[in-house]
């Protein structure tokens, strides 16, 4: 099964790769520029070369990219809007020039302006985003679950599917699973009855084909608590059973799956989270 992490890619985007290898990673997430800025260099050939020459010696595995945090496409405030399609346009471009199939991204907030409003002014900016970017045609953009916090669209299934029947590239759209924010958002899959419903309603809401790709994060809070606060593999709320029943499910099998826990400098965190998830895999 293709477990692995988010890593940093501070002092070259290859030095990813030195982390995820460190701790044994078979699937890997990055951010191909600061997350926290809205401006970012377009990435050079060299870099690319260096980037791809990395890749090949860790493996053939999958690599997505997360946006900017800063990006919010259902944003009611101009400025915001213009400054993230310019962004996202540009994270398409960077993707595809380093050969990433995957960008995920988090459907923003609609800031007081409702749901529904949200929801069409983001899917209206989306297409706009993929009309912009002048490379980045191969690349697929994965909508993330959300926790739900404050408004944060996301949250529920019907959401997500809106999003995906809406767009005018529908086909260039599917689907990241959070375990954190599904279960805060009211997603329970602790025990097997309930997690066979919540993705029975997943695939009745959305389509099992949609979903690429899962963030594999305990939670601090409660189930429906609509807080996203990240916890270690078994130290939250979901707890053990729930990662198991989800390692254990042979239509996730060759999904490629990546933890977003707290991590300090020498990875043991992760190396630690990748065994804890191992072991549920094995486990009967």
């Amino acid at each position: 099964m293709p477990i692995g992490a988010h890593m940093s890619v501070s002092g070259g985007l290859e030095l990813a790769f030195e982390r995820i290898r460190r701790v044994g990673g078979k699937a890997l997430q990055i951010f191909t520029r600061n997350q926290r800025q809205w401006t970012a260099k377009p990435v050079s050939e060299e870099e690319a070369r260096r980037f791809a020459a990395a890749w090949q010696e860790w493996g053939e595995y999958t690599i997505a990219s997360h946006d900017s945090y800063l990006v919010n496409l259902a944003s009611p405030k101009a400025e915001t809007v213009k400054k993230s399609v310019t962004t996202l346009a540009l994270e398409l471009e960077r993707a595809e020039m380093l050969g990433i199939s995957y960008v995920v991204m988090h459907p923003g907030a609609h800031l007081g302006e409702g749901v529904e409003a949200g929801l069409k002014c983001f899917v209206a900016n989306l297409d706009e985003v993929f009309d912009r970017a002048r490379n980045g045609k191969k690349v697929m953009i994965l909508i993330e679950t959300t926790a739900g916090q404050g408004t944060s669209l996301g949250a529920k299934f019907e959401e997500i599917a809106f999003i995906l029947r809406e767009s005018s590239h529908s086909d260039r759209l599917g689907v990241c699973l959070d375990t954190c924010h599904i279960f805060a958002a009211g997603y329970d899959f602790r025990t097997p009855e309930i997690y066979r419903q919540t993705f029975a309603d997943f695939d009745e809401i959305i389509g099992l084909d949609r979903l690429k790709f899962f963030h594999l994060n305990d939670s601090k809070k409660e189930l429906g608590s609509r807080v996203d606060r990240h916890e270690h593999i078994g130290q939250g709320k979901i707890g053990l059973a729930g990662f198991r029943l989800l390692l254990k499910d042979p239509r996730f099998r060759d999904h490629p799956m990546t933890l977003e826990t707290p991590k300090s400098q020498d990875l043991h965190e992760d190396v630690e989270n990748l065994r804890v998830l191992r072991e549920l895999r094995r486990s009967g």
